[in-house]
């Protein structure tokens, strides 16, 4: 078994080259980030009760799950953390370690899945925007609460399976507003909450919290709030 999508791993490879253009195919990427880091940064300095410096995540040791072309790590890591990040795409790697040289960043990046690391630990692990596109949830959950240390932490962001999803994330997203190119989402793998979580407490895995993410045309401007009907991001916790 392994969590490789090879269809995936080939759609994002063909369009590897645009990770780090504001105003490419990862536009909508780009426009969540903020949320996304804020977010995260918040969750774990209270987590793990640290300062408030300029690197308040010096000592936490973070694995960015389908990295892609470093959007999460190097943020991550310019707020002190040690980012380890993987993906099953060599041109995502490819394209995350010449952004990171360019930008003087140490993080470790390898074309690997998590099944494949051994004997490794973290405090943290990301697996945001990535559940919805492996081959087998269950198993990949497994594997990454395997490295993931007694009361780390995981965030998993993904898309809620509703009617309101498929209206706004494919046909909206994909086919009238054009943010994202035909085909990225498959509706049939997005991931209900209540599944999702039945999932993590399987693997040790406890909720924390749960958060509804929507974009505000209006202020063009992505929120958290309660709604999680499409976007929603939850914080485990490992037992």
């Amino acid at each position: 078994m392994n969590t490789i999508n090879k269809k995936e791993i080939e759609k994002f490879s063909k369009i590897a080259s645009e990770w780090w253009n504001p105003n490419g195919k990862f536009k909508p990427l780009h426009k969540f980030n903020p949320i996304r880091i804020r977010y995260l940064k918040n969750n774990i300095i209270k987590n793990f009760n640290l300062g408030s410096s300029s690197k308040p995540l010096k000592k936490i040791k973070i694995l960015d799950i389908g990295c892609g072309g470093g959007l999460l790590s190097e943020p991550m890591c310019k707020l002190g953390a040690d980012v380890l990040g993987i993906d099953a795409s060599k041109k995502n790697i490819e394209v995350a370690k010449i952004h990171a040289k360019k930008n003087k960043l140490k993080i470790n990046y390898i074309c690997a899945l998590p099944e494949t690391l051994k004997d490794k630990k973290f405090d943290v692990i990301l697996n945001m925007e990535i559940v919805e596109h492996v081959e087998d949830i269950n198993f990949f959950i497994k594997k990454s609460s395997e490295l993931l240390k007694k009361n780390g932490l995981m965030f998993i962001a993904t898309l809620n399976k509703t009617l309101k999803s498929y209206l706004f994330a494919i046909i909206g997203a994909e086919y009238f507003l054009r943010w994202l190119p035909i085909g990225t989402h498959d509706w049939n793998k997005f991931v209900k909450p209540e599944d999702l979580i039945k999932i993590a407490k399987i693997n040790n895995l406890k909720l924390e919290k749960i958060d509804g993410m929507n974009f505000d045309l209006l202020t063009d401007q992505w929120n958290l709030d309660s709604d999680n009907s499409v976007n929603y991001i939850a914080k485990f916790k490992k037992n």
